[in-house]
């Protein structure tokens, strides 16, 4: 779990992967719903992560053992709180979709990465919720962007009336 020590001097955002089968709860559920509570984490290292997490954190959300890739990006919009689902010391946050990824990036490909071969779902696969390294989670961004630009998620937040701005701008060059 990162310290309270590994966010920056700046509070920069940290990254981090949430993993869910799609069967319960998948990347495109939570488009739809447009906002999920991410409870029933049931280990005490998951539970720290959780509660390590911070609002405006970019979470990757990857589908477990069916698809086993990562299908979008989440934003933590609040953070530990009581998991509600239980009477014991559990944590629950809440996160809403950011982007879907181009192309799923596959558990394999992950695995064959010079990088993302050294992440901690890699050391610690059993964990639900980990930390990512600003890197790893920029490598799955580009993997994920069909060889485009990776996307860039501070921007995901923009407004329609925004987009069309910027749209106009470059029409008019």
């Amino acid at each position: 779990m990162p310290s309270p020590e590994s966010r920056d001097r700046a509070g920069a955002r940290q990254h981090w992967l949430i993993k869910s089968e799609p069967t319960t709860y998948s990347f495109e559920q939570l488009v739809r719903d447009g906002q999920a509570r991410w409870d029933g984490v049931r280990n005490f290292a998951a539970r720290n992560n959780l509660r390590a997490m911070k609002k405006g954190d970019l979470c990757l959300f990857y589908h477990s053992n069916e698809g086993k890739h990562v299908a979008g990006v989440a934003r933590v919009v609040r953070e530990a709180y009581p998991d509600p689902t239980s009477k014991e010391d559990w944590t629950a946050v809440d996160v809403e979709p950011v982007k879907a990824l181009a192309r799923p990036v596959a558990l394999q490909e992950m695995r064959d990465h010079e990088v993302l071969g050294k992440m901690m779902m890699f050391r610690r696969a059993r964990l639900s919720v980990v930390p990512v390294t600003k890197e790893e989670f920029d490598a799955v961004l580009g993997l994920g962007a069909s060889g485009g630009d990776a996307p860039d998620p501070a921007r995901a937040g923009a407004s329609a009336r925004d987009r069309r701005g910027r749209a106009r701008d470059r029409a008019s060059r």
